[in-house]
């Protein structure tokens, strides 16, 4: 038995413990630069290299949750104003013993710490998700097999084993730092999925599962899964068949089948030969190839402009296809319908007519590289099943607080700097480590696209009929451009060129402005006062699109982001100055936000791109000071009064982009379950039959549909409504507006792997695709005169729910069974759905949410067999699918006796 020193109590102790202690634990929310502080003051004696190296390897870490939202907490949700929390504990142990002192383990915790009880180790919050360990004065050393803890009470709650980083470090001053062995990431052999060695598992109590009070949301069990799988009826083998996924706007079928064995001999009329080889060869690697003695395929340009943008016609005979198309976009998609006919393995195709068009022109995905980069070939990769999906619009989200992705020439800091995290307190080589990247600055979330990388990207994406948006975060989450251009600032002052220093900085020295960012940094903000802040943008935006127009794909849109910080400026002499200036309409701090986002809104359309942003800091400008072309990305959770704001900006005109976190942020979890990846703030189970009932059309109307954030009911009241003065606060849409289009995001903040980033986006992409290319006629229209939308309005008919039921039947089965084989094929490690199970009296039962794929179980002690229809067992069992190919298994979870 293991003896233990520090802090390990129950919680009404450690409840005691920490409230007394809070009064002189004022929690710490240093600067950047205090890091080097804390490397300085780390205790009486310092560690050698060779500790550091023991601890690194020796050391066992252990990191427990003991429960969300504790009595510590001040009462309600953080949304209502009140402070939510979680307790928990790290426990240090080592085989070794060391006498030494003076180290300091350095860790992401992406909530801030609250306040820490008093004992042999202290812990402290440094900034954005960096935290430090160290020992207190009166810490002694390690002994052999003795544990040493701390508790501590963290701003935030976790729900998911993702939300705890990995790539623990331990370091001394003036020594290497090394990463803790026993905080690596390991990999499952059989599922390839993540494995978190020093996360104790969360128990299936409502304390890790549930944020507290009002949270009523169901663990996804073995039992629920069932449930929620039971009404799904597979269709018939001839419905997958003649299947084409998006669904087309129109097809009739034909009595027969063209068989493609032979290949297909393809003459084309009225486009070049490039802009079709991508279909093409998505056909080959299903292996219909292409042959002289092929079937005929004639596909013709026609370029009539009555015809919609992207249309095309795909008539199937009983010798040979033809493809009539609009535009060269519309023939490549006549092809993919080609392609989405073929089931892998076969090569007969049913004789049929299409008459296709896209729903919306901006079918979008978005992939966050800056908060951990990931690979080109994952963004080919991921532009390859795009375009098969019919997708246009690839949105690359390359800076933010975490990294700069993208080589700008001229600044080479910022990729110098900005596109590494490592050990460096004073930020001379690199960023400060966030997110769990370690101490190095050279692993696989460290990086950047240079400039012959970029153009790849481009020609790849033109060659798909993708448009490339590509976005640098500003004004806030801009913490590495910020720090890697005070690093050029350094470089160049030391070299006595104070004028070239100055030209691209972006930050106030004399900034004494306090505050606190949503991911609680304290300097990610740049100052949108100084003339420089907006030399350095127009640089950027220059280079980019000289990079574009080199690899002749010329820039059309590029992202502001346009995210900011409140509180910030506030303190900044040179915006004194810039508020003291008459007639500029400045007068405080708040009207920054707006001014900024107008002035380079109108700095990129001067060069003929089209300005976008995120939708609450596009809210803050004046429209009339802003182009006349805008993109905005409406990202506001609908229970949560997204409906607003989209509707607002897309009544002034603005090309709204839904981009809705409760159906469309691909990092969010799938199901409702701490092994699942991802943050879950606007949703705890976003599955793919959540992001293929999304109706774009009718936002309101989801309340007839959905829960909010903490599964319970809602209503959205979509009326002309006013306050005491008149004000207008919300408004329906002016009659006739609709909206741009629809935008998959995934964010990478908990994604360290391209593997993981393919995990999130898959099999979800293909139901965004779904839902932009196709309007469902189970869809509920949207009334113009507003209407008010809830559990018992109505609106969403019994016969519309019937018909809801019976299209995600026929998608979930052709999902299964055709299109999943597809990414296999295509080596896409895309989520196998965790399977659904009943056990009762013995007898087991099981589902998936996509007919078609094969589940097994496994009794204890045993090995894993096949499971066809019910099956005699004893409890408890665990089951688990496959992939639609057999090649891999899913997660598995335990089935107990109902």
């Amino acid at each position: 038995m293991k003896k233990t020193t520090g802090i390990i109590k129950t919680t009404a102790s450690l409840i005691a413990i920490l409230a007394l202690s809070a009064c002189g634990n004022e929690p710490v929310v240093s600067a950047g630069e205090q890091a080097s502080e804390a490397a300085e003051t780390a205790g009486a004696g310092q560690a050698s290299q060779s500790d550091i190296d023991t601890l690194a390897r020796s050391l066992d870490v252990t990191y427990r949750v003991i429960a969300n939202k504790s009595a510590d907490c001040e009462a309600g949700d953080s949304s209502a104003g009140g402070m939510s929390c979680y307790e928990a504990s790290i426990t240090l142990e080592t085989d070794e013993t060391l006498d030494a002192t003076g180290w300091q383990i350095y860790f992401s915790q992406p909530d801030p710490l609250a306040f820490a009880a008093p004992g042999p180790l202290t812990l402290e919050h440094i900034n954005g998700d960096l935290h430090v360990l160290r020992p207190d004065t009166a810490f002694g050393g390690f002994e052999a097999g003795v544990a040493v803890s701390i508790d501590f009470v963290v701003r935030g709650q976790v729900l998911s084993e993702a939300k705890l980083m990995p790539n623990w470090y331990v370091v001394a001053d003036g020594l290497d730092a090394k990463t803790i062995d026993s905080t690596r990431m390991e990999v499952d052999d059989e599922t390839g999925l993540p494995v978190r060695p020093w996360i104790v598992e969360f128990p299936g109590e409502v304390t890790h599962y549930r944020k507290g009070q009002g949270d009523a949301t169901p663990l996804a069990t073995a039992g629920f899964l069932y449930e929620a799988n039971s009404g799904i009826d597979p269709v018939a083998d001839d419905v997958v068949d003649a299947a084409i996924i998006p669904t087309p706007q129109g097809m009739t079928l034909r009595d027969g089948a063209l068989d493609l064995a032979r290949g297909l001999n393809v003459t084309i009329d009225g486009a070049g030969r490039d802009m079709l080889d991508a279909p093409l060869e998505r056909l080959a690697e299903l292996g219909i190839a292409e042959a002289t003695g092929g079937v005929p395929v004639s596909i013709e340009v026609a370029g009539d402009p009555s015809q919609a943008v992207e249309s095309y016609i795909l008539d199937i005979g009983a010798d040979s296809i033809a493809i009539n198309a609009t535009d060269t976009a519309g023939a490549a998609y006549g092809l993919y319908s080609l392609a989405s006919l073929v089931t892998p393995g076969e090569t007969s195709v049913p004789q049929m007519r299409v008459e296709d068009a896209p729903r919306f022109g901006f079918r979008g995905m978005h992939i966050d590289l800056s908060r951990n980069f990931h690979s080109l070939d994952m963004v080919l990769a991921v532009m390859d099943q795009m375009a098969a999906y019919k997708l246009n619009k690839l949105h690359l989200h390359m800076a933010d607080d975490e990294g700069w992705r993208l080589e700008i020439p001229g600044l080479p800091e910022l990729t110098d700097v900005g596109a590494r995290r490592c050990h460096d307190p004073a930020e001379d080589e690199c960023l400060l480590m966030q997110l769990g990247s370690g101490p190095t600055g050279e692993t696989a979330v460290d990086g950047y696209f240079s400039v012959e990388d970029y153009t790849t990207i481009l020609q790849a994406a033109k060659a798909r009929h993708i448009e490339v948006i590509p976005s640098l975060d500003m004004p806030g989450h801009s913490r590495a451009a910020i720090k890697s251009m005070e690093a050029r600032y350094r470089r160049l002052m030391e070299a006595g060129e104070p004028e070239a220093a100055r030209d691209y900085l972006l930050t106030d020295f004399d900034d004494t402005t306090e505050y606190e960012s949503i991911q609680f940094y304290t300097d990610n903000t740049l100052n949108v006062c100084m003339d420089s802040t907006y030399h350095f943008i127009d640089k950027v935006v220059t280079e980019i699109a000289q990079m574009h127009e080199a690899a002749g794909v010329p820039l059309r849109r590029y992202h502001i982001g346009a995210d900011e910080t409140a509180g910030a400026w506030v303190e900044s002499p040179i915006c004194q100055q810039l508020f003291d200036e008459p007639g500029n309409g400045l007068d405080s701090a708040s009207d920054l936000g707006g001014y900024f986002i107008e002035r380079v809104a109108n700095m990129v359309a001067d060069m003929g791109v089209i300005p976008g942003g995120w939708n609450d800091g596009m809210g803050h400008t004046n429209p009339d000071n802003m182009p006349d072309r805008v993109q905005t990305n409406a990202w506001g959770v609908l229970p949560w009064g997204g409906t607003t704001s989209a509707h607002q900006q897309a009544n002034y005109g603005w090309e709204v982009v839904l981009s809705t976190p409760d159906a469309l942020y691909f990092d969010f979890p799938y199901e409702a379950d701490p092994k699942e990846g991802g943050y879950y703030w606007a949703s705890r189970r976003l599955n793919t039959r959540k992001v293929f009932e999304f109706m774009p059309e009718n936002l309101p109307a989801h309340a007839e549909l959905w829960k909010d954030p903490n599964e319970q009911p809602f209503t959205i009241d979509d009326r002309l409504q006013t306050d005491e003065n008149g004000t207008v606060t919300h408004a329906p849409l002016d009659a006739g507006v609709t909206f741009a289009g629809m935008q998959g995001q995934v964010w990478s903040e908990t994604l360290s792997s391209d593997d993981m980033v393919l995990y999130m986006i898959f099999p979800r992409l293909i139901a965004l695709a779904e839902r932009a290319w196709h309007k469902a006629d189970w869809e509920v229209p949207y009334q113009y005169d507003g209407a008010v939308y809830g559990p018992d309005t109505g609106n969403f008919t019994d016969d519309m729910r019937a018909s809801l039921e019976a299209d995600w039947a026929r998608f979930a089965t052709v999902l299964g069974q055709k299109e999943l084989p597809k990414l296999d094929l295509a080596g896409i490690p895309y989520r196998i759905p965790t399977a659904g199970a009943t056990l009762d009296e013995g007898t087991l039962e099981t589902n998936t949410i996509f007919p078609g794929l094969q589940v097994e179980m496994r009794e204890p002690g045993g090995a894993w067999q096949h499971v066809d229809g019910p099956v005699d067992v004893s409890a408890p069992v665990e089951v688990r699918a496959r992939s639609a190919d057999g090649s891999r298994p899913g997660r598995a979870i335990l089935v107990g006796e109902e």
